[in-house]
């Protein structure tokens, strides 16, 4: 029997350069879907009351319902700090990802909204790292995420330090590949 929803939504980071990559990771094929993007909302979107992708354009032919895509307000500067300005803007709390992270379980992404009520940001780590963009963020953010960009900075972990925020460490192999380039794209095909 499925769960009920998350009542929370969930955000899909997938509005970046992929420089590493050569093209445009979001759009690449993936287990069987005919994208990348496309393989983690229809994964996600079941387990939450809402599910949205956050981009610089409207680039997913299989998204139907243009209401699910959350276009980032600036569209020169690549950064998730103005993506999450923009998500943040719109939601009191939510559930972020990246697009290239497809192996998080449910089971984790559980975790972290069940323990988020008493933080600004909680976020998920491992033994090799902290994962900034796995994680729930609160719309108390934004008034350190204006003054970020105001002072042109850009980094997520500067905000998470700037809040009341909480790492769960996690460590199910695999859980937290990251696909940036074409070897680690092999890797992830391999393991689907």
């Amino acid at each position: 029997m499925p769960q009920t929803p998350f009542e929370i939504p969930c955000v899909i980071l997938s509005g970046g350069k992929s420089q590493r990559m050569g093209e445009d990771k979001s759009l690449l094929p993936f287990g069987s879907s005919n994208s990348l993007i496309e393989y983690q909302y229809n994964r996600l979107k079941p387990y939450f009351s809402d599910t949205f992708i956050s981009s610089k354009t409207n680039k997913f032919l299989f998204l139907k319902d243009s209401s699910k895509l959350i276009l980032d307000e600036n569209k020169d500067i690549y950064s998730p700090i103005l993506a999450l300005q923009t998500i943040l803007k719109r939601f009191d709390k939510v559930f972020i990802i990246t697009v290239d992270t497809p192996f998080v379980r449910i089971e984790t992404i559980k975790e972290l909204i069940e323990n988020s009520d008493n933080y600004d940001v909680i976020i998920a780590k491992d033994e090799e790292k902290i994962h900034n963009l796995c994680g729930v963020f609160s719309n108390s953010c934004l008034k350190i995420i204006n003054l970020m960009i105001e002072e042109n900075i850009h980094k997520i972990n500067y905000l998470i330090k700037q809040t009341n925020f909480k790492e769960i460490n996690f460590n199910y192999k695999n859980e937290f590949i990251n696909i940036n380039n074409r070897t680690e794209y092999q890797r992830a095909i391999d393991i689907i």
